[in-house]
């Protein structure tokens, strides 16, 4: 038995985010080497939160919300990306709590329209002091009440 991917949400959804692939993201096959995908999509996270003023500057704490630690990561791969080029991560939110949310991605074309690879990562927001998890600012709540799944 498999378990199927929950249904990627429509582009209204979350955001699509612009990357780019380079000659030297190919593995020996000339395929996006597999752990290519999930630095793409933290380069894709860290643009779009950067641009509602969440960032890292070198202080955990003076961090805020952008100190956070992964807790989980599951990555689909559904198709090879065979070349360098433009592709684009759609990024949402399935969950925000308290102190963690979970968020879905694809590894997609520029347009959207082809899934490459999608997943999901669950992140714990921690308190720089104790490494304990901590509630999420009311800002980084309203920014990610906009990338909620539909209906979600």
């Amino acid at each position: 038995m498999t378990a199927e991917a929950p249904a990627a949400p429509a582009l209204s959804s979350g955001r699509l985010i612009p990357v780019v692939v380079h000659f030297d993201d190919l593995d020996a096959l000339g395929l996006l080497h597999n752990a290519r995908y999930p630095l793409l999509v933290e380069r894709a996270w860290s643009e779009l939160w950067q641009g509602h003023g969440f960032r890292f500057e070198g202080d955990w704490a003076a961090a805020g919300d952008a100190c956070n630690a992964v807790r989980e990561l599951r990555v689909t791969y559904e198709a090879p990306v065979t070349r360098p080029g433009e592709y684009a991560v759609h990024l949402w939110l399935e969950r925000l709590g308290t102190t963690g949310l979970t968020y879905g991605f694809r590894f997609c074309s520029a347009d959207g329209a082809t899934t490459y690879a999608h997943g999901t990562r669950v992140l714990v927001r921690l308190d720089a002091a104790t490494l304990r998890p901590a509630p999420w600012s009311e800002e980084f709540r309203t920014a990610g009440r906009e990338l909620l799944r539909d209906g979600h």
